[in-house]
């Protein structure tokens, strides 16, 4: 099974995409997942005739595919209670204007699906932001109903969203993350019955943002299987000591004092063995995209690391068992 090893862009939304090309390539990369705040233009993919040739031409110079969009900023923006950080992820025009962001970002995702499927892409990995994340701890005092009607916010939101995906014929993928409705097993697990397990809603598997969680990333992968339709390759190391918790204690990404940092892939603690194990028994064949987020370790060497490191675990499965040859005639 030859699972193409792919780059996610927006860690690298500094570079234009010729640039990218040269050094994706150069780093032993297959394909992109291109990044619509930084390598996709959804705008010009839709009214710009020449837009996406350009952009099929410049990937075929290089020898690569895209194989997914990321839309995370925009999507965030859908489900999101504002406060000026999300200004960053709208058109600057918008700022400080939260019905005017989330209405734009509604409509920029409902292009995001058309502008996929002119560009012959068959997944979008996104996130859906949360009207509740504040409510994680449940104090001050939270009740269910407040939880449900969170979720009920998504589901009013984002239908609409689904429905231009369903016509587009494009797939949405949440990555399961902190600060989304879905960010850890049973989030995940309550969203998916709240959108009746709808098919176009499915899961960008990263298995960084569960262990430092304490998920279990191979359950989560088997227990979601059916959703699985992309997979980032990205690591975390947990480093806690009896200072550091699992909250990050308001320090920055990198800092060693930090109780976990996502690190460059094979240097922490997540099992990619058992992932690969896992991904070869649900049978898919999609693409492994690298998301490097190492701020402890210079950027290519760690990415040219990352694809040599997914490519040496990228094997498939066994077609014979390992006790066939013991038979005797």
């Amino acid at each position: 099974m030859a699972r193409p090893i792919t780059l996610a862009t927006g860690q690298f939304g500094d570079l234009g995409l010729e640039e990218l090309c040269v050094l994706a390539k150069k780093m032993g990369y297959e394909g992109l997942e291109l990044a619509c705040h930084a390598h996709f233009d959804v705008t010009k993919a839709l009214n710009d005739a020449g837009y996406i040739p350009w952009l099929k031409e410049t990937l075929a110079k290089h020898q690569l595919e895209c194989y997914a969009l990321s839309a995370h900023l925009t999507g965030q923006c859908v489900g999101d209670i504002w406060d000026s950080r999300l200004d960053n992820f709208a058109p600057p025009a918008l700022a400080g204007q939260p019905e005017a962001i989330r209405g734009w970002a509604v409509e920029e995702m409902k292009n995001t699906a058309r502008a996929a499927q002119k560009m012959g892409v068959k997944v979008v990995t996104c996130f859906t932001g949360s009207p509740i994340w504040s409510f994680w701890y449940a104090y001050p005092q939270t009740t269910e109903q407040m939880v449900e009607d969170g979720y009920q916010k998504i589901y009013d939101l984002w239908t609409p969203i689904f429905d231009v995906f369903d016509e587009c014929g494009v797939k949405f993928a949440l990555e399961v993350h902190p600060t989304e409705i879905a960010y850890d097993y049973y989030s995940t697990k309550r969203l998916l019955e709240k959108f009746g397990y709808r098919e176009t809603l499915g899961l960008n598997y990263d298995p960084s943002h569960l262990v430092w969680q304490g998920v279990n990333e191979l359950i989560f992968l088997r227990d979601f299987a059916d959703r699985i339709y992309h997979v980032h390759m990205k690591d975390v190391k947990i480093t806690r000591d009896e200072r550091a918790g699992v909250l990050g204690s308001h320090l920055m990404f990198g800092d060693t004092r930090r109780g976990w940092n996502f690190v460059s892939v094979g240097h922490g603690d997540v099992d990619f063995d058992g992932i690969i194990r896992e991904l070869n028994q649900m049978g898919y064949s999609g693409p492994l995209s690298v998301e490097w987020e190492d701020s402890g370790m210079e950027r290519e060497f760690g990415a040219t690391e990352s694809c040599a490191y997914v490519r040496g675990i990228n094997f498939s499965a066994s077609q014979t068992a390992f006790d066939s040859a013991l038979k005797t005639k």
